[in-house]
């Protein structure tokens, strides 16, 4: 990979970490320090030193900790025959890398400061090299921690922009060479709610609990009697902040997460097939992003639809072009599709079932393509040789099926096809199935498939009435035909007048 990219990363970061530092423990500590304390020069210079040396060791502790958190993406940019798995530690240890360092600003930046330099100074303070309360060090402490908070808001945002190109360098990496798409795998390691609430909290409160402690230092350096009752007072405000921060940050989250949580609500819907449009009842920018949105439901519906047609057009035509090889079974595969939907309808199936008992009926005869002419085109009747070849046509139109792509848009469909010549009494082909382990599909088709070829012309016969039909129908309920479906059709056929012949037009 592109290892100027993981050199400019780790450049950003230094850069970062510089302004952050200068911004927290140079610009607002040394400012507390310096600004607050009634001090001599001669102490002034010891507490420079002190925080010179700790600021030492704090970096040497930090350097240590952050070249571990740094080593998986970096093996990512200089290991030779990488892995998929070496790619996805990676691409996880870049996601969690501004909240990893919060972590190292909280810990070895903290401590590595903060503990030695609250020993050193205490030892100052024994030894007379500083003029200052022992107390000082401990509020001292809860000031760097303030600072630290601060320091931490301040690096995790700017962080979280630095990793922005690492993480697209091994999302690209992944797919290109292991076609992997890690941009499709979710990744939480810190909540929206999380992030405003502390944000919130340490933008907010932090400053003001330090101004609170500069002002304490202030008042015991002026020696102003008034400690008790400033203190009884900072901590009643204190207190209304944290109070109006939290619940403040409640609103934002809130505010901010319904339109997200409707999106996502909305994408989930859509992986699932279902295309439905969101309310726009925004006023800012997440109105655009809801009817961005609304433009993409809309344009899929568009080509969903086009899909559509176009595949309901191809199986309607490819059913006619299989039946154009016999002018006396034109139309046939549209007419038992017709039929099936009737029957499918008097049963109250869905419409998506609906749907696919009429694909798989028009292709019910798809594997009369693989029988010979001499055989399905003879004018007189067949020998039994001849039929038993005519016999294969469901199991070769099974086959055919289960060869095309997408699968699982054809598995539907097979059912129907290589079971619609097999009879209730189990007498049928090709696997003598009986009663209800025939599939839905192959018993609903049986009763249509027959119905048309009684009723319609053949080379050595004229189609039968339509009444003959429908008696044999009802002769053969629960010997050839399901007796539901048969009956099913029968009413429906005595109840409505129907031209057969020229019954080929899809319902």
């Amino acid at each position: 990979m592109n290892k100027k990219i993981y050199k400019q990363f780790i450049v950003v970061l230094f850069k970062n970490y510089i302004f952050g530092s200068l911004m927290a423990v140079f610009g607002i500590g040394a400012l507390f320090m310096f600004t607050t304390l009634d001090i001599s020069v001669q102490e002034t210079i010891t507490l420079l030193t002190i925080l010179i040396v700790s600021l030492v060791i704090m970096i040497t502790v930090e350097i240590s900790v952050f070249l571990k958190h740094i080593r998986p993406i970096k093996t990512a940019f200089y290991k030779e025959n990488l892995t998929i798995d070496d790619l996805r530690e990676a691409y996880k240890q870049t996601h969690r890398f501004p909240l990893l360092t919060v972590y190292r600003i909280f810990g070895p930046h903290l401590f590595g400061l903060a503990l030695p330099a609250m020993l050193i100074t205490y030892i100052s303070i024994q030894n007379g090299f500083l003029d200052l309360p022992f107390y000082y060090i401990g509020i001292a402490f809860g000031a760097s921690i303030l600072v630290a908070g601060m320091h931490s808001v301040i690096e995790f945002f700017l962080s979280t922009n630095a990793i922005k190109p690492i993480l697209m360098t091994l999302q690209n990496e992944s797919l290109a060479n292991h076609d992997v798409d890690f941009a499709h795998q979710s990744h939480l390691y810190l909540s929206i709610q999380r992030k405003i609430l502390l944000s919130a909290i340490f933008i907010s409160v932090f400053p003001l609990l330090l101004f609170s402690l500069a002002t304490h230092f202030r008042f015991t350096e002026a020696s102003i009697p008034l400690l008790a009752e400033y203190w009884s007072w900072a901590v009643f405000v204190l207190i209304v902040s944290i109070i109006f921060a939290i619940y403040g940050a409640y609103l934002l989250y809130n505010n901010i997460s319904e339109p997200i949580q409707k999106l996502e609500d909305g994408m989930q819907k859509i992986q699932l097939g279902q295309l439905t449009y969101q309310n726009d009842v925004y006023s800012d920018e997440f109105s655009r992003l809801i009817s961005g949105y609304n433009q993409m439901v809309s344009g899929l519906k568009r080509k969903d639809q086009i899909n559509k047609q176009l595949l309901d057009s191809l199986f309607t035509t490819l059913a006619l072009a299989l039946d154009a090889r016999d002018t006396y079974t034109a139309g046939h595969s549209v007419r038992v599709a017709n039929y099936s939907i009737i029957i499918g309808k008097e049963a109250k199936l869905d419409e998506e079932t609906l749907d696919l008992l009429r694909k798989s009926a028009l292709l019910h005869d798809i594997g009369k393509i693989g029988i010979k002419d001499s055989i399905l085109l003879k004018d007189g009747r067949l020998t039994d040789e001849e039929y038993n070849e005519i016999k294969n046509h469901p199991v070769i139109g099974a086959n055919i099926l289960s060869q095309v792509q997408p699968k699982e848009e054809m598995d539907p469909l097979i059912p129907g096809v290589k079971y619609h010549h097999e009879r209730y009494d189990g007498l049928g082909y090709p696997e003598g199935l009986k009663g209800e382990d025939i599939p839905l599909f192959g018993r609903i088709m049986a009763v249509a498939d027959a119905y048309d070829a009684m009723t319609s012309d053949r080379p050595y016969r004229n189609g039968m009435p339509v009444n003959k039909a429908l008696s044999i129908i009802e002769e053969g309920k629960g010997t050839q035909w399901d007796p539901y479906f048969a009956e099913l059709f029968l009413l429906y056929m005595k109840n409505n007048t129907l031209d057969t012949k020229n019954f080929k037009q899809p319902v």
